[in-house]
């Protein structure tokens, strides 16, 4: 049985690579149609997702191995070095997993520390991958911890929290009757994100940032929460660190908390839905030793360019995203690979079609294909890369990036919800109508997609970007296909995200075709893309 299942996985890598490498790559043509092909998408999909690249973690041997197929099929496309006479870009990450047997840390009120366990009503760790701190800190309850000059919003208002731990909901404030549109009415701003509470507490100088978690405010359960910090987590090992302590505590804790602490939680969290409240003392401390474990590792980012053809606006790049990882190998169990064949192998077999294509068919403009590590762990591998660029951000026309293709078949329509914050929607509308499509009309982004996937680290540098994902107007029989499409919920971040080689790859070749295509408008413009007049991010983009 063994030695079948060998010989099976051998046969799947060959028919992988045969189908992966061309033999030779065409030389680029005048008016060479860049078409991508099903083939080079289906090899692809089938490799990165077999069981030999275990789970492609971070990390992880697997990871490993994904970084060296990405790197020999840059070359056999015949993509060009982006990072000097290399296709890898170096990518510190600290591990992290926190040991509270080891540590005796807690919240006190009244003199008193509250009988907390970790994972059950709080979780915590270092911001700044130190293994051990002593806190002794004051609780400051600062509403939603946002600082937003834009919405004349400022949560730190006359207060010094260098020292002092905050303490802060998640989410961002509530439209109101006289302002409907505050913070993007019903949807979610940036501010909202747990990623930004966070980021801004360390920009104001605190020792720490506490999140009150709620079901509704974080759109997730507290069993996410808590196996996430109850695992090992990371975060990038240089440049701009976090807060020296990082956590988040239930609803009931937070309860338990302030009323120990003589406040109530329900009249500070109305007072801090209006402009004019100010941070609150709770007469409270974080207190004690708090230990981790630290580990610091090397990851890549593989990057490889079709240089531009235009003497001055090759300097100038569209580039293309995809990130390479999943959740790797886990656990001792018969199933412990989660593959991620739609999360993101998936996207990975676009960007390589793509590049094959793109190579036999350049733009004025230089095209960069990015696939960027550690995406699953918070987008390190794009904020990386945003924080030490390999193309002037300044030079960078647009990011388009693919997160999880449409597995299921061709649609009438394509997703770019993101791009009307800028010029690249019209752009994108102009491309769906030449291929017979539509794009879907905008919806509120109520659970802040646009800020989770990899294109954000570019738009927060400035760069206009956006995620291009599938259509939900399928053709042939729509109850099949949204039946299919249900599937997958059940199958996100979980060992069952596997390939299935009786997909109909049609809609992804369609997705990948798209983005191409997007992309080499962009590269033939005559200007560069910009972002709608008032978006916070075009102020990135004038400060570059």
């Amino acid at each position: 049985m063994q030695k079948m299942l060998s010989s099976l996985a051998t046969t799947a890598l060959a028919t992988s690579l045969a189908l992966a490498f061309p033999a030779h790559a065409a030389p680029a043509a005048k008016n060479t149609v860049a078409t991508v092909k099903e083939a080079p998408i289906r090899g692809h999909l089938a490799f990165l997702s077999n069981d030999l690249l275990e789970g492609r973690g971070t990390g992880q041997r697997g990871g490993d191995l994904t970084v060296a197929y990405l790197e020999s099929q840059a070359i056999a496309a015949g993509l060009k070095p982006a990072n000097g006479d290399s296709f890898r870009q170096s990518v510190k990450i600290a591990g992290v997993k926190a040991t509270p047997e080891s540590s005796t840390v807690a919240l006190e009120a009244g003199g008193k520390p509250l009988n907390l366990a970790y994972g059950r009503d709080w979780v915590w760790g270092p911001g700044d991958a130190k293994a051990a701190r002593t806190m002794n800190a004051d609780l400051v309850f600062v509403g939603y911890g946002i600082n937003a000059p834009e919405e004349g919003w400022n949560d730190y208002k006359d207060t010094d929290v260098k020292g002092k731990v905050v303490v802060m909901m998640v989410n961002d404030p509530m439209p109101t009757a006289a302002e409907p549109n505050r913070f993007a009415g019903k949807g979610l701003t940036y501010y909202g994100r747990w990623t930004y509470k966070f980021e801004e507490a360390a920009r104001q100088g605190a020792a720490g940032v506490l999140l009150i978690h709620t079901d509704p405010s974080a759109s997730y359960g507290w069993s996410v929460v808590q196996n996430s910090w109850t695992s090992e987590q990371f975060q990038l090992a240089e440049g701009k660190l976090g807060a020296g302590m990082q956590g988040w505590m239930t609803d009931a804790t937070a309860r338990n908390l302030f009323k120990a602490a003589g406040h109530d939680l329900d009249a500070l969290r109305a007072a801090a839905e209006t402009k004019d409240f100010k941070p609150v003392a709770l007469g409270a401390k974080v207190k004690g030793e708090m230990k981790a474990t630290v580990r610091t590792l090397e990851q890549f980012n593989v990057a490889g360019i079709v240089p531009g053809t235009d003497p001055k606006l090759k300097d100038e790049a569209v580039i293309y995203t995809g990130h390479w990882d999943h959740l790797g190998k886990q656990g001792d169990g018969p199933d412990n690979i989660f593959n991620g064949a739609v999360d993101n192998a998936s996207g990975l077999a676009g960007l390589l079609a793509m590049a094959e294509a793109a190579v036999k068919a350049p733009t004025k403009r230089t095209q960069m294909f990015l696939f960027v590590a550690a995406e699953e762990q918070g987008l390190l591998g794009s904020s990386a890369y945003a924080g030490s660029p390999l193309w002037p951000l300044n030079k960078t026309a647009a990011n388009l990036n693919l997160d999880s293709l449409n597995f299921v078949g061709p649609t009438r329509d394509i997703n770019t919800q993101g791009s009307e914050r800028s010029t690249l929607g019209a752009m994108a509308a102009a491309t769906a109508k030449a291929m017979g499509m539509s794009v879907s009309p905008v919806e509120p982004d109520l659970a802040g997609i646009f800020f989770r996937s990899d294109h954000f680290a570019f738009a927060k540098a400035g760069v206009p970007a956006f995620s291009i994902k599938g259509g939900k107007d399928y053709k042939g029989d729509q109850e099949a296909a949204k039946a299919k499409a249900a599937t997958y919920k059940a199958k996100y971040h979980q060992v069952g995200d596997e390939y299935d080689p009786s997909w109909d790859l049609a809609g992804m070749v369609q997705q990948a075709q798209f983005t191409l295509n997007l992309g080499r408008m962009v590269g033939n413009a005559p200007a560069m893309p910009t972002w709608k007049p008032g978006d916070a991010f075009g102020k990135a983009r004038a400060a570059k």
